[in-house]
């Protein structure tokens, strides 16, 4: 009798915080975007044994001090005669928010997009050893498959081209680009931000040309800010915030590849903003959707202790989803017995995505 008064009560606290602590992507909101984020921020210098790289001079690093790792990273540059403190907000943004960011000079301030890629490059590689250095508190903490790059006006211009330089780089944000008859012949998703009155890099000579020198096959975002100047995306206030929230959520989505993003992207942040002159969009991204368990698959028992057995006739891939959308493990199921293993996972609710289908699994301890 007690063995079923605990299952009971276990139940029942299972279904009383179902709705309020696993709906799918809950915690992805526009009031989520804040600045700054959730996380504490400390920075790393040279002086405190970070690498001097050779194509830049002077560099900071700002990581989240109690994020779980392993985190996405990204590299910004300033631009044309400008000092890395002119995108400096972006360092700690990024931070709170869960993202290593590196923030590089120039060796010249007179470097053109070209050298700035490289020192982007560059600033890439100081993150790899910092991964590796022994008295770095970012030791095995960075994910080195999630690089992304930015820039302000030849910066931006750069970080383009670092793109074409290394096709590993998953994501580029370009704030306010400089770049003329740009090659922009790369696949890794980009937003680009301008200025409607930008005088030092007119949209219809650069930010509008970067756009359409994009291969279409690339996801690629124009968000051209109303009334911005050449340093309306220099911090994320620009644009009423709608520059750093929109950042955010492009860099989630395709480098940290947290689908949630993608509805908060085209339904909220996208539709009719009041802050933009101009937008234009060419980006594919899957907005998850749960669906109960149907006739044609099912998934049991479901709380598991960490088998789910999958009643499904056909061969199909699967990924394992934590409930703040990240990707845990991926596979195929095959046979006419399928089973997904979930006990290495601590006792939480899981989003199984099989083909087309999203479904809630709940898992004890």
């Amino acid at each position: 009798m007690r063995t079923l008064f605990i299952k009971a009560g276990i139940l029942i606290l299972f279904f009383l915080n179902w709705g309020t602590m696993f709906s799918q992507c809950e915690n992805v909101t526009v009031e989520s975007l804040t600045n700054p984020g959730i996380y504490g921020v400390a920075t790393l210098t040279e002086a405190d044994g970070l690498r001097d790289g050779p194509a830049y001079f002077g560099a900071t690093v700002y990581y989240p001090t109690n994020a779980t790792p392993p985190y996405a990273s990204i590299a910004i540059i300033p631009g044309f005669t400008a000092s890395p403190d002119s995108v400096e907000a972006w360092g700690p943004f990024y931070a709170s928010h869960g993202i290593v960011t590196i923030i590089v000079g120039t060796n010249s301030i007179f470097d053109f997009p070209e050298a700035r890629a490289e020192a982007l490059l560059d600033a890439l590689e100081t993150l790899r050893e910092e991964n590796t250095r022994n008295d770095s508190p970012l030791l095995g903490a960075i994910d080195e498959d999630k690089f992304a790059v930015s820039g302000h006006s030849m910066g931006g211009g750069g970080a383009q081209r670092a793109a074409v330089l290394d096709n590993s780089i998953k994501g580029v944000v370009a704030l306010c680009p400089w770049l003329p008859s740009p090659d922009l012949d790369h696949s890794s998703p980009v937003v680009i931000f301008s200025g409607q009155n930008d005088a030092v890099a007119p949209p219809e000579l650069h930010a509008n040309i970067h756009y359409d020198n994009t291969p279409n096959s690339t996801n690629k975002l124009l968000f051209e800010i109303e009334n911005g100047n050449h340093s309306v995306a220099n911090t994320p206030q620009g644009g009423n915030s709608s520059v750093g929230q929109i950042a955010l959520s492009w860099f989630n989505l395709y480098v940290n590849q947290n689908d949630c993003y993608c509805s908060l992207l085209t339904e909220d942040l996208l539709d009719a903003p009041e802050s933009a002159s101009n937008v234009e969009s060419s980006f594919e991204c899957e907005i998850l959707e749960t669906q109960e368990n149907s006739s044609q698959t099912l998934l049991y028992p479901n709380p598991t202790r960490g088998i789910v057995n999958i009643s499904l006739q056909q061969d199909a891939l699967y990924q394992v989803y934590s409930v703040t959308g990240q990707l845990l493990r991926s596979g195929e199921l095959k046979g006419s017995f399928k089973q997904i293993d979930l006990s290495s996972f601590s006792g939480s609710m899981f989003y199984v995505r099989i083909n087309d289908q999203t479904f809630k699994i709940a898992k004890t301890r």
